[in-house]
């Protein structure tokens, strides 16, 4: 399980590097194997463990492809979906079209989310985070059944 945010650099070249605390992970249990594709509501994308990528390809199989819906998510998920092997120094050299659909700058935030991972312009991710704040503090939220009974 992937968790807590970590400011990293992109390189000139488009590459960053995984921070080792999950890198042991994915090299032992992934074989250094991630699928890295964008998110699709928000500005940022999403990398995933192979092995976590292949259950959501099977779940979006078992979708029918005549509802658009599930078009839009094939089209958009599977379309941007690149895999990626990290390399000796646990670097990933991130597509251009994906660098652009997050418009990542030299500054990220690789965020850990239990089964996968996000990936935000820095500045971007602190707007995100002050809004996030705001909308929750406010208590003008949306309902959310998934939340009903969760306490911390």
């Amino acid at each position: 399980m992937f968790r807590g945010a970590n400011l990293i650099s992109l390189d000139d070249k488009g590459r960053f590097s995984i921070p080792t605390k999950y890198r042991d992970s994915l090299l032992s249990e992934e074989m250094g194997t991630v699928i890295c594709t964008i998110a699709i509501n928000e500005p940022c994308l999403w990398i995933y463990p192979l092995s976590e990528w292949q259950d959501i390809e099977a779940r979006l199989q078992k979708l029918s492809n005549t509802n658009p819906r599930v078009r839009r998510w094939q089209r958009m998920l599977l379309g941007h979906a690149t895999e990626y092997q990290l390399d000796k120094n646990g670097r990933i050299l991130l597509a251009p079209a994906l660098r652009s659909y997050a418009n990542l700058g030299k500054k990220l935030m690789l965020v850990g989310l239990l089964n996968k991972f996000e990936i935000w312009d820095e500045a971007r991710w602190n707007e995100q985070m002050r809004l996030d704040t705001e909308i929750e503090r406010s208590g003008d939220v949306e309902e959310s059944s998934d939340l009903d009974g969760f306490s911390l």
